[in-house]
């Protein structure tokens, strides 16, 4: 809209010039004009070139999320390995780690509770942690104490 509205004023300025060429800049309704056409121009140059950044500023933090969520992961499966997590344990583990209750947990795995407080249990045993809160932070405390560049990819750049 706002370029639609520069095109109109910009050619009503050059109408306005044609039967009188550059001594119609005397007239001031005519030099306002002018004015306010080249200002809406440049308006519409200045947040073209604010959106261009903001969109390659979008398109850097997606891909600064993309890595770490892909560390995190690599974390997560790494802990899971190095504490010999059967399936269900995964399973059980990773709802816990994305905030689902017990309830929740039992509901989507078709399990009962108690099973589902068992397989908890065991996690924390083998994850030597003291509870439910105590695990996204062991891993959220691995992925802070990660680079999210590999060194190798830090010297080549």
């Amino acid at each position: 809209m706002q370029s639609l509205c520069a095109a109109f004023f910009l050619w009503d300025v050059v109408v306005d010039l044609a039967p009188w060429g550059l001594r119609a800049l005397t007239n001031l309704h005519i030099v306002i004009e002018a004015l306010a056409a080249l200002a809406l121009v440049s308006a519409i140059v200045f947040e073209t070139r604010y959106l261009l950044r903001l969109l390659r500023r979008q398109a850097h933090l997606e891909s600064q999320v993309s890595i770490a969520a892909g560390a995190m992961a690599e974390i997560i499966e790494a802990h899971f390995d190095e504490w010999a997590l059967t399936p269900a344990e995964r399973d059980v583990a990773m709802f816990a780690i994305k905030g689902f209750s017990v309830t929740e947990t039992a509901k989507l795995r078709g399990a009962a509770e108690g099973t589902v407080k068992s397989q908890l249990n065991a996690v924390y045993r083998k994850a030597d942690v003291p509870g439910r809160s105590a695990l996204p932070g062991l891993l959220v405390g691995d992925l802070i104490d990660m680079p999210l560049v590999p060194p190798e990819t830090r010297a080549a750049s």
